[in-house]
């Protein structure tokens, strides 16, 4: 998918994103997200944080404090941004919706599959419908699928054929698991409920 279509659905995630979190109540900031070990005002904290990441010599400074551990980066960055009033982060991402800027060691591909997951992450554990473009689940399936780490999609599917039922698009050779794009790009970040959602030998 080009860029600049990438860059409207990203800013349509993030605002509605902020749509739904504007009519939460504070218990349901609180709920675990589909992102393990994160609420769901953690998760809002991280997309916020996106367009308005720190620069290069504060990220180097919070690597050494995460331990070189991306993932404990991304928490605690997150984490400490989550301490803002609910408002306040519904704000940051209206305002922030369509801007381009880009954390220091991403690209548009990458922020792409992000809001698009962590978009579920926050709508499927509270019951809620975020459409997903079929054209942006595709190109974020693709994308995480050809990038390795950190999630390793080809060695976690090795022996599957993933087919989206909803698009021409499909990976992978060995037993045929099916299912909605939407679903595969969720399973393919890690997320058992995207992978519930597939069918197929052994599911």
């Amino acid at each position: 998918m080009e860029e600049n279509r990438s860059w409207v659905v990203i800013a349509e995630q993030r605002l509605a994103v902020a749509d739904l979190l504007a009519g939460l109540t504070e218990p349901q900031w609180e709920c675990p997200s589909l992102c393990a070990g994160w609420r769901v005002r953690e998760v809002a904290a991280h997309i916020a944080l996106a367009p308005q990441s720190p620069g290069p010599v504060t990220m180097a400074v919070e690597a050494v404090r995460a331990g070189g551990r991306f993932h404990r980066l991304n928490h605690d960055l997150a984490v400490r941004h989550a301490r803002r009033p609910s408002a306040d982060l519904v704000a940051e991402l209206r305002l922030h919706a369509g801007s381009r800027r880009l954390p220091a060691v991403t690209n548009y591909r990458n922020i792409l599959f992000d809001i698009l997951v962590h978009a579920q992450d926050i709508a499927v554990p509270l019951g809620r419908r975020l459409p997903m473009p079929v054209d942006a689940a595709s190109a974020g399936a693709t994308r995480v699928w050809t990038m390795g780490w950190p999630f390793w999609a080809r060695r976690r599917f090795r022996g599957i054929r993933l087919t989206a039922t909803d698009t021409d698009w499909s990976v992978g050779a060995g037993a045929e698991w099916t299912g909605p794009i939407e679903a595969i790009l969720l399973a393919l970040t890690g997320r058992p409920a995207g992978l519930a959602r597939l069918t197929g030998p052994d599911r």
